[in-house]
């Protein structure tokens, strides 16, 4: 069986989940430090062949009043890009408040603000990952 694999695309980093084999949990896998876009991807792609990937979920983060602003601009770009390099399906999915809910998570379970600060963007992406795999399982 395949898995589905959630991402969190920032600038600076792209925080990485996968789903259990039967699509029903996300767990965190680890947090890329983007470099540039060809080793961002080449980085992903290793993830995608280790770990049976045959669909992305792309969190695309919206205003409040759901419409696209300039970081949305651009993981609609990073977006893009997947589609070209990958053969899985690539789905975006609305990640507004994720960053929020997974940092409030963190603060509840006393994690220091530093090791927040490096586990933030691999929560995001599971919570990106766990509201997409909620919803197909209805």
């Amino acid at each position: 069986m395949a898995r589905t694999m959630g991402l969190d695309v920032g600038d600076k980093t792209i925080g990485v989940a996968a789903s259990d084999l039967l699509g029903w949990t996300a767990q965190g896998i680890e947090t890329i430090i983007r470099t540039n876009i060809k080793k961002d991807l080449q980085r992903l792609e290793e993830l995608v062949k280790s770990y049976e990937v045959n669909k992305i979920v792309v969190g695309l983060p919206k205003n409040m009043n759901g419409t696209i602003g300039p970081q949305g601009e651009k993981v609609l770009e990073f977006a893009e890009r997947l589609k070209k390099r990958f053969s899985a399906e690539i789905v975006l999915w609305d990640e507004r408040l994720t960053t929020v809910a997974a940092e409030r998570s963190l603060i509840q379970a006393d994690v220091s603000r530093k090791k927040r600060k490096e586990v933030i963007d691999k929560m995001a992406a599971v919570y990106i990952l766990q509201g997409y795999l909620d919803s197909i399982c209805k």
